[in-house]
């Protein structure tokens, strides 16, 4: 048992979506727009007056997180989607609370 002696060689870690060992971009960079869609509705959904930017950005998000799902290859893509997915429905169910899709007077 020799190994046992000497400490392991790792890899270094490496952040990716294409665990793999393919390239995706179109997945990757849907699954990155469903995040970004979730986090702006997200963060939309706690200022009131936002409410027809989270309405529409989060609707926007949850068709593309719904779309990227389906297509999704590798499981940190369904990550993102999953995240970007539950952002961008309380963003824009806040949103259609707050006052919907259009601005009010």
């Amino acid at each position: 048992m020799p190994h046992v002696l000497h400490p392991s060689k790792r890899e270094p870690f490496k952040l990716t979506l294409n665990t793999d060992g393919h390239s995706h971009p179109v997945e990757n960079a849907l699954a990155v727009a469903a995040l970004a869609c979730g986090v702006v509705a997200f963060v939309m959904a706690f200022f009131p007056s936002a409410h027809v930017v989270g309405s529409w950005v989060g609707t926007l998000g949850f068709g593309v997180g719904l779309y990227s799902q389906y297509v999704s290859v590798t499981t940190p893509q369904r990550a993102l989607n999953i995240v970007g997915l539950v952002g961008s429905f309380v963003g824009a169910a806040l949103g259609i609370v707050h006052g919907g899709f259009l601005p009010t007077p």
